[in-house]
């Protein structure tokens, strides 16, 4: 199946991230990949994708990117990272603070790309979270609330986009979904989830938690 679709990877330069963005490359989609460092999107250019150093977690640098950029279909947002352990006692605010790049990434992005997400004829939003939070431990607490968090957001976006089409009396055309994986994240499992995003109509894919398997 070929994706002519234009897609932000946003803080991309995990394992995750390159094996996303190959997986979308090979099916012909245009990858902007986004990182920090111009040393660790070095891989992903190499794969393919157009690289920018910028801060997924910064409103103002993903803005001025989504005006940069022009028209984008889909925009997914791969900041992660764990922290846990030793109980709730071992909950520490430097955990926390060590966490919450990945709730703030979810955040500006969704925000800098909503006009751009709403105009496209098939708009994505995706999050990567994880079923830590259906059953959420005192060890991981800290990690379980930030992804809480950031599937409370996503699921807003989805309402947002919802409302937009509703009051302008379109189809819905933009969907936001959440992705949540079991234990350690899998790279081939996202890279499968990100490249189906087109398979269902907006419409039945909005406001969806899809397992990664």
């Amino acid at each position: 199946m070929s994706i002519h679709r234009t897609v932000v990877l946003a803080g991309a330069t995990s394992e995750a991230g390159l094996a996303a963005a190959t997986a979308l490359i090979a099916a012909g989609a245009r990858v902007i990949a986004t990182g920090r460092s111009e040393e660790r999107l070095a891989a992903l250019q190499e794969a393919g994708a157009q690289t920018e150093i910028a801060d997924a977690t910064s409103f103002d640098e993903m803005t001025a990117l989504a005006e940069m950029l022009g028209p984008v279909d889909a925009v997914i947002p791969l900041v992660g990272g764990w922290r846990g352990g030793g109980g709730l006692a071992g909950q520490s605010d430097a955990d926390f603070d060590a966490l919450l790049p990945a709730l703030q990434a979810v955040r500006a992005t969704s925000r800098a790309f909503d006009p751009t997400i709403k105009a496209s004829d098939a708009g994505r939003f995706a999050i990567v979270s994880s079923t830590v939070v259906t059953r959420p431990l005192a060890g991981g607490a800290n990690y379980a609330a930030m992804k809480a968090a950031s599937e409370a957001w996503a699921r807003a976006v989805a309402q947002g986009y919802a409302k937009a089409a509703r009051d302008a009396g379109d189809d819905l055309r933009a969907a936001s979904v959440v992705f949540r994986a079991e234990g350690a994240l899998q790279a081939d499992a996202l890279s499968r989830a990100v490249v189906a995003l087109w398979d269902e109509d907006a419409a039945e894919l909005n406001d969806t938690v899809i397992a990664l398997s």
